[in-house]
């Protein structure tokens, strides 16, 4: 450790989390897959709620496919940066600030997960005409996440290994 970085770890209110660089510095080349697949399994529990609920509420209300999709991708989004300012609030970060942290971890994974999982409904055969009480509806839903999470995952492992995405809540853990 320089001299720099040994000073910053004994100063600042955050400790040595405190310097911008250390999420880059910690993580370059260290990343490994666990940690990968535990923040995709982070972002994937938001996605999967907002998802489910997009969809069954679109399915109960009988909406066509499109407006359904739209609400489950807008609650995945929602329900994903939710539970990561959950924690990041208990923190201490104020409201503003928390959001920030959100969109910037959060963000590029969500995205590549919903296109990754909304892909796979669109092509399995029938899914898109599925209702609640079909079990096709359930099983694509679940391939989905399954898809969701294979893609995702080495996109989040080289993201934390550059400092970003993930990597920039870990100091408030």
């Amino acid at each position: 450790m320089d001299m720099r970085q040994h000073e910053h770890t004994q100063s600042g209110p955050h400790g040595p989390h405190e310097h911008q660089d250390h999420g880059h510095q910690h993580h370059e080349g260290t990343t490994s897959w666990s940690m990968a697949a535990q923040a995709t399994l982070h972002c994937l529990t938001g996605c999967a709620i907002g998802e489910v609920v997009g969809m069954a509420i679109g399915t109960a209300l009988a909406w066509h496919n499109v407006p359904t999709m739209i609400l489950a991708i807008v609650l995945a989004f929602a329900f994903g940066y939710s539970l990561t300012m959950r924690g990041v609030l208990r923190a201490g970060l104020d409201v503003r600030s928390a959001l920030r942290v959100a969109l910037a971890a959060d963000t590029v994974s969500i995205t590549i997960m919903e296109l990754a999982d909304n892909a796979t409904i669109v092509v399995f055969p029938g899914a898109m005409d599925a209702t609640l009480p079909d079990v096709l509806f359930w099983l694509s839903l679940a391939l989905s996440f399954v898809v969701a999470f294979l893609v995702t995952t080495p996109v989040n492992k080289w993201m934390i290994g550059r400092g970003k995405g993930h990597a920039v809540v870990h100091q408030y853990h």
